[in-house]
């Protein structure tokens, strides 16, 4: 018997534990707009892995810090 795909949707505690944030911390986030991007399914906040992962990298600082050296 196979075992059952891993589902793509994070809740908070799963988004937050793979980001190494806090919960708390992503729920300001997702409050003040500037944290991943969520889906509500029902009255379930849902986060995609690749929407984390999206975020993630554009919230990369040292790429952020050779782009703005290049650009000087």
């Amino acid at each position: 018997m196979k075992k059952p795909k891993r589902s793509p949707f994070y809740n908070t505690k799963e988004a937050a534990h793979f980001l190494r944030v806090q919960p708390k911390t992503l729920m300001n986030m997702r409050w003040k707009g500037d944290g991943p991007e969520y889906r509500k399914h029902g009255g379930l906040i849902l986060y995609h892995i690749r929407d984390l992962l999206k975020w993630s990298k554009a919230s990369d600082y040292c790429e952020k810090q050779v782009k703005a050296k290049t650009h000087v």
